[in-house]
Order: C-alpha cells, then sequence, then structure tokens
C-alpha cells in the first residue's frame, strides 16, 4: 500500500467517522425534539404515560425542557458532551420506568439511549476538560 493510497484511506475513514456523528446527532435530536415537543404540548399518551408514573404532571414539563435542551446542546461547540449526557440520563429513567411501571416497550428507550451514548462517547474529550 502506498503512502497516498494510505492517506486516501484515513481521509475516507475521517469523513465517515465525522459525517456519520453528524447524522447520529440530527436522528437523536429530531426525536428528542419531537418528544420534548409532545411533552410540552399536553399530547394525551404523554400525559396518560406521566400520570400512569405518578410524579405528576410538572414532571412532564421538566423531562421536555431535558430533552430538548439536550438536543440543542449536541450542536454547541465544547457543550456536546452535556446534551448527550442529559440525553442518556434521561433514557436511562426512561428504561426503568418502562420497565418497573409502565411495561416492556422500553426498546425505542434503548435505542436512543445507546445513540446518546455514541454521541457522548465521540465527545469525551469535553469530559476530560471538566
Amino acid at each position: 500500500m502506498s503512502a497516498s493510497t494510505h492517506r486516501k484511506g484515513n481521509q475516507m475513514n475521517a469523513n465517515i467517522k465525522k459525517y456519520g456523528l453528524l447524522a447520529i446527532k440530527v436522528v437523536v435530536a429530531l426525536a428528542f425534539v419531537s418528544a420534548g415537543t409532545f411533552k410540552l404540548l399536553g399530547n394525551e399518551m404523554m400525559v396518560a404515560t406521566f400520570e400512569t408514573i405518578g410524579v405528576g404532571q410538572w414532571f412532564r414539563y421538566v423531562a421536555a425542557i431535558i430533552e430538548i435542551g439536550g438536543a440543542v446542546l449536541l450542536f454547541v461547540p465544547g457543550r456536546q458532551a452535556i446534551g448527550a449526557g442529559l440525553l442518556v440520563c434521561t433514557m436511562i429513567g426512561a428504561v426503568l420506568m418502562h420497565f418497573i411501571i409502565l411495561g416492556p416497550s422500553a426498546m425505542p428507550a434503548v435505542v436512543l439511549g445507546l445513540l446518546a451514548a455514541v454521541v457522548l462517547y465521540a465527545h469525551k474529550d469535553q469530559v476530560m476538560k471538566a
């Protein structure tokens, strides 16, 4: 393998990482902004979910603000790890609520939590600075 071919391979890997991470961020952000918006607007399913959990509707608003805020932070330079960390913690709570109270439909929360964890890992250098 020549040096030129090796450089092209490294550049392609860098582009795949860069645009792959961007795609993951966009998917995660869209999902969380959508879910947060439904919570803020009082979507019937969201209201019923928080009623079943039993913590009160005030917590629905808190969760919405965390979800939308975390999604926005995914695109703020130097704050991506904070946003991803908030979303990972939120999904850990969601998975626990599904297993303990709501029933076995935790797979969307698991997938979103894992995708947010990928973003957090990609920005681990921000965590080390703090």
